[in-house]
């Protein structure tokens, strides 16, 4: 088993939108290997490539029981009122905001031969879905707390031991 260490906020490779990863890629099954080692750890229910260090377009799951992995994955819906939710990030340990998600979202996306994947869900896979693919973009989901929110974060975040 190969846990990678996950990166935390301030490493420049969580800002970064991540680059497609070919499936000829000689790094790519080593990679989605490491993320599903990694993401199989209590507590998680997702983690990108970037978040181990790899600017390359992969994320894990595990959520209800069921682990799995996605490459290049297109946050193709969401639907429902966005809801206002409880989210944390492995790269913001030990924090939790409230922020908003839609209750429904699909990703489309391919395994490591090429073959097409959908994943769709509601609850915490579809904050999981919102919150890799945003990961794979660069963003954290810091970026999306209202203001207000926003501000008492970095607050508390700057006062971290990690940072």
């Amino acid at each position: 088993m190969t846990e990678r260490q996950i990166r935390v906020f301030g490493d420049p490779v969580l800002r970064s939108a991540c680059d497609p990863l070919r499936r000829d890629d000689p790094r790519a099954a080593a990679l989605v290997d490491d993320l599903l080692d990694t993401v199989q750890l209590p507590g998680r229910a997702g983690v990108a490539a970037n978040q181990i260090g790899v600017g390359l377009r992969a994320f894990s799951y595990n959520v209800d029981g069921v682990v799995g992995y996605i490459i290049n994955p297109v946050l193709a819906e969401v639907t429902g009122e966005p809801e206002l939710v409880d989210e944390g990030c492995l790269s913001v340990p030990g924090f939790y905001f409230p922020r908003r998600r839609y209750p429904f979202a699909r990703v489309t996306g391919v395994d490591l031969d090429g073959n097409p994947i959908e994943l769709s869900g509601t609850q915490l896979m579809a904050q999981a879905l919102q919150h890799e693919t945003d990961h794979l973009d660069g963003h954290l989901f810091i970026e999306g707390l209202d203001s207000e929110t926003k501000k008492e974060a970095m607050r508390l975040i700057r006062m971290a031991p990690w940072y």
